[in-house]
């Protein structure tokens, strides 16, 4: 299997183009390529595969073998792939996921190859029941969580994934290794849970570290970025743009008031090609 591994903001991914559909056991390979020490190393493997409704269709695989429905820095290096292996001569194209549909993706280019993405992240689902989380009501905001005796008061958000957004004192030193876990798989959330730790420096920036479910702590998360700019304007923090700083670097998050939908920009990146 030829394959090609790319990363946006340092959230790595073992890209595998050309292929009609999944393989059967593409959980269990999963888990066998992105091992960082007997594998290939990623965070997740993706598949670019034929559809019928857009351009392109993504499917992600965590590093666990689980499915994930949407992946934002994925989807970027997806399109940098596409692009710059010559899959397509379109700046403005559609890559389907399973969690949020067809999505628009823009392009910017500099001498032929892809700069940066600009994602169309749809809309932000804000009902609890949906996210999905146990809790009726629309929205979930400050919300207590509680595990091990510590009480956490969260903003639950979907972006086709779902994630719980915590407010910290200080983002970059938090000890994800002990809280990420026992959040994931609590009984609020009866499909796990994407984990972001903020802390809000202005109205247009903010620190975030997360813990991605399936995956663990990854160096960026695209839906995790917009989740945390929803929740950080919900609840008065910040306006509707805003950067989310991120330990492998910044995405500059946008929720349009117009039309409620939610722009992620970045860059994504190659690292190598190989056979496996």
């Amino acid at each position: 299997m030829e394959f090609t591994k790319m990363h946006g903001l340092g959230n790595d991914f073992i890209i595998v183009a050309g292929e009609q559909a999944l393989p059967n056991n593409v959980a269990e390979l999963a888990v066998q390529l992105c091992n960082r020490f007997f594998g290939i190393g990623a965070d997740g493997l993706v598949y670019i595969l034929p559809s019928v409704n857009a351009d392109f269709k993504m499917r992600i695989i965590n590093s666990d073998g689980s499915e994930a429905e949407q992946c934002g820095n994925a989807i970027r290096c997806v399109a940098k792939y596409v692009y710059d292996r010559g899959l397509t001569n379109k700046t403005e194209l559609t890559i389907e996921t399973l969690g949020a549909g067809v999505q628009p993706v823009q392009l910017q280019t500099t001498a032929g190859e892809v700069e940066r993405v600009t994602v169309d992240m749809g809309q932000p689902i804000l009902n609890g029941l949906d996210v999905p989380t146990t809790i009726d009501a629309n929205p979930v905001i400050g919300h207590t969580v509680s595990v091990d005796g510590r009480e956490f008061a969260f903003t639950a958000v979907s972006m086709g994934n779902p994630h719980c957004v915590i407010y910290v004192d200080d983002a970059p030193g938090f000890d994800l290794a002990t809280w990420g876990p026992k959040l994931e798989k609590h009984p609020l959330f009866p499909r796990k849970i994407n984990v972001e730790f903020a802390t809000v420096n202005s109205r247009s920036q903010v620190d975030m570290r997360v813990w991605e479910r399936g995956a663990g702590p990854t160096l960026a998360c695209g839906t995790g970025a917009c989740a945390t700019l929803v929740s950080s304007f919900l609840n008065g923090h910040t306006d509707r743009k805003a950067t989310v700083s991120l330990a492998g670097g910044d995405l500059f998050i946008d929720w349009k008031e117009d039309n409620n939908r939610i722009y992620m920009t970045g860059p994504a990146a190659f690292v190598f090609t190989g056979k496996v």
